[in-house]
């Protein structure tokens, strides 16, 4: 069995390299099931924190997840590469979620709980790290509106564009430039007051804040 499996995987693999996300929609739109697996099991971790950081509900946000991965089973076929796949799955997210709030007041999120999801991509220090600085951004976070604190998921924590910004929100770039501005502005004096150093997160940010 496991060698079955182990066999499936390679060949989900080119030159030894994994298949990129769009390789692994086209499959699915085909109605291959183990590209779905593989694409869920690249992506559920971030656009589960990125639900959690909008809905601030734990169950809310896996039903989200869920509910993003079904619309891509449906629709893979209608991806037409316009953005990356990444950004198209956070902006399923997005509308899914703004379904979801309307039948709720919005909430503000509870910080601690995203950073203590485990992402694949971090080792153990980056772990240690995000656990350890938390719950201080959790309170300046908290402090900024709900539009402001979304730029500044997409930018630093999902490392999107102003371009994939702008998809994913629905708004003009200008928009997302002059919301960027001012939320970094706000959440570094924020944090500063905290001790904590910003600009290492607005350094690992500055290539995508500056694209036109």
């Amino acid at each position: 069995m496991q060698d079955n499996q182990a066999r499936a995987d390679v060949s989900y693999t080119t030159s030894s390299k994994p298949r990129s996300d769009a390789a692994f929609l086209l499959m699915i739109a085909q109605g291959d099931r183990h590209a779905m697996q593989m694409l869920f099991a690249r992506h559920k971790v971030r656009v589960y924190r990125y639900a959690l950081r909008l809905t601030n509900d734990d169950a809310t946000a896996q039903d989200i997840v869920n509910e993003v991965f079904l619309v891509v089973w449906r629709r893979a076929g209608r991806f037409e590469g316009r953005s990356e796949v990444s950004t198209w799955l956070l902006a399923i997210a997005r509308n899914l979620v703004a379904t979801t709030l309307k039948r709720r007041p919005v909430q503000y999120l509870d910080q601690s709980i995203a950073d203590s999801v485990a992402d694949p991509a971090d080792d153990p220090e980056v772990v240690v790290s995000k656990l350890q600085e938390s719950s201080i951004l959790a309170a300046c976070l908290n402090k900024l509106s709900p539009s402001h604190r979304e730029i500044i998921d997409l930018v630093y924590y999902r490392e999107k564009s102003v371009k994939e910004v702008a998809e994913v929100i629905g708004i003009p770039r200008s928009t997302v430039k002059t919301r960027m501005f001012y939320a970094r502005n706000e959440i570094a004096d924020l944090l500063k007051q905290c001790g904590v150093d910003w600009s290492r997160r607005r350094a690992s940010a500055s290539t995508a804040y500056l694209e036109p």
